[in-house]
């Protein structure tokens, strides 16, 4: 019974591993950072949670339509250690980003920095070291 209960530990802990680290990915791997993004648009919503916290923002077209973007920064931990918190965007605040555009060229980015309406400019907290 015991080498039962083990291989089942064993066999669950690697199929943990597994998820994680397919769920993580490397920043070089998705972003380009010789594709450096500066966008202004209306946050649409916020994802705070675990691996990397997402917002969306429409953003007007040169043809005058709305396109949605979305930006991945770092771990909510991160984003707290750097002066982020959970509230800081929110739905409706217009904003400008800077980052690295994805690198299969959809609307998609990295964050490097987050200025708000008020002036107050936040870093996206990304390891880029991957």
């Amino acid at each position: 019974m015991n080498v039962q209960r083990s291989a089942v530990v064993l066999g669950l802990a690697g199929y943990w591993v597994a998820s994680a680290s397919s769920a993580h990915h490397s920043f070089s791997a998705v972003f380009d950072e010789d594709k450096p993004i500066e966008i202004t648009g209306q946050v649409v919503s916020v994802e705070w949670m675990n691996p990397h916290v997402w917002f969306y923002l429409s953003v007007e077209t040169e043809s005058g339509e709305p396109e949605t973007w979305g930006f991945e920064m770092g771990s909510p931990n991160r984003l707290m250690r750097s002066g982020w918190h959970a509230g800081s965007m929110q739905p409706g605040q217009t904003i400008t980003v800077t980052g690295s555009r994805a690198r299969d060229g959809s609307t998609k980015a990295a964050v490097d920095t987050v200025r708000l309406a008020d002036g107050q400019q936040l870093f996206g907290a990304q390891d880029t070291s991957q």
